[in-house]
């Protein structure tokens, strides 16, 4: 007698970047193609390593990296489409290809991982004249944008975080000709190690930015901004003052909070709706301490394999992950030729210790080079076993003869 074939578990990952990417191959390798069908869905064909994107906007050129040979034999199948609806209530994903007709796919169980991207903080001028290193479209604008620059115009970097400084010191060591400017709210490198912080200026110092410290801005215009000490001239400026989440998981029925995050519980499940995973900037999860994880690779990366492992278990009814996230340092490129490490405590709170210079640029560019093999080896090249999925077990009717019930 020949037996029923239980229908595959569809997965359906939107937004394929480090996290999304990474989750869609673990998971892959942890259970049987027969059982579960895995698709990604991704606004462009290829993996962007936006970690890289301010060397992009500096002129340097990036390696193609398609998705569908990222994925080759993996079984992961790719589509490439934007999201433009989500129903987790009806589990479909609407998504629309560049001059396609709209696509809806159902979904058994969806992981979230479409990121985020710039903030505007709805500062006036800055959605119509500023520039965004956010992803590859912003980069390559910035890109087109220096390059018609001349000798002496000058170039505003606003936002003193990670990606304001990796962005400032690589245009300015690309293009030493421009006159490059950093604007932040604080104090230069307020949150490093004293060590990281003397570093950091005598950096900026030696590729000549000018810093303005403590400096809000208000506005931004084609040509200049206005921040609370005066307006600054800029025939460029780059806005890189943190990052808001897709706004696609507010518009849904999905449980977000006021910054458009979505809270997950320890194996980064949504509170709202338990078929659904939230993974990488998207998330809300919590890290040691209950500190909040911060938007970045470093956390978007161990919250996908997080994610994957718990679906794997779930599926095969195996033991679910209880693996802490932690953070160990962070990582800061001052140009090609410099760097930065700062080592942090495991709730992301700046050591004493930090390595600068040559070594620490090898060490961010290794960094880089790892998290980029480690899309494409998600387990790490340890050996994995495919486990078979174990069918959900059948649910009992609740009695309907009141003596039965007692």
């Amino acid at each position: 007698m020949q037996r029923n074939r239980q229908p595959q578990h569809r997965v359906i990952v939107i937004g394929a970047g480090y996290s999304g990417a990474t989750a869609a191959g673990r998971l892959a390798r942890r259970v049987r193609r027969k059982d579960v069908a895995i698709t990604v869905v991704n606004a462009e064909p290829d993996f962007a390593e936006r970690v890289r994107m301010h060397q992009l906007a500096a002129g340097q050129e990036l390696k193609a990296r398609p998705l569908r040979r990222m994925f080759a034999g993996t079984g992961v199948a790719v589509k490439v489409g934007r999201v433009t609806e989500l129903d987790v209530t009806g589990r479909t994903v609407t998504l629309t290809a560049a001059g396609g007709a709209p696509e809806t796919l159902e979904y058994d169980t969806l992981v979230y991982a479409l990121g985020s991207g710039w903030d505007t903080h709805g500062v006036p001028g800055v959605a119509e004249h500023a520039h965004d290193v956010s992803g590859r479209p912003g980069a390559l604008r910035l890109r087109a944008r220096l390059a018609a620059l001349g000798p002496g115009e000058p170039v505003v970097v606003v936002g003193g975080g990670l990606t304001g400084l990796e962005t400032a010191t690589e245009i300015a060591e690309a293009r030493p000709d421009l006159a490059v400017i950093l604007a932040t709210r604080g104090a230069l490198g307020d949150w490093l190690s004293a060590k990281g912080a003397r570093h950091l200026r005598g950096v900026m110092a030696g590729l000549g930015i000018t810093v303005h410290e403590n400096t809000v801005v208000t506005a931004v215009a084609a040509d200049r901004i206005t921040t609370t000490e005066g307006d600054i001239a800029a025939m460029a400026t780059v806005w890189t003052t943190g990052f808001a989440t897709h706004p696609l998981a507010t518009a849904s029925a999905l449980r977000t909070t006021a910054t458009g995050q979505i809270p997950v519980d320890a194996t980064l499940r949504t509170l709202s709706h338990p078929d659904v995973y939230a993974i990488g900037d998207a998330a809300l999860a919590s890290g040691p301490g209950g500190t909040p994880l911060r938007m970045s690779c470093a956390s978007g990366v161990p919250s996908a394999w997080q994610a994957a492992d718990a679906i794997a278990a779930r599926l095969t009814g195996t033991k679910l992950p209880s693996i802490p996230i932690r953070y160990v340092n962070q990582c800061v490129s001052l140009g090609r030729k410099d760097g930065l490490i700062q080592y942090v405590t495991a709730d992301d709170r700046s050591r004493d210790t930090a390595l600068t210079g040559r070594l620490a640029a090898l060490y961010k560019e290794l960094v880089c080079k790892g998290a980029t093999w480690g899309v494409a080896h998600p387990t790490l090249a340890l050996p994995t076993r495919r486990r078979r999925v174990t069918p959900p077990p059948t649910r009992t009717p609740p009695p309907t003869d009141p003596a039965e019930a007692t």
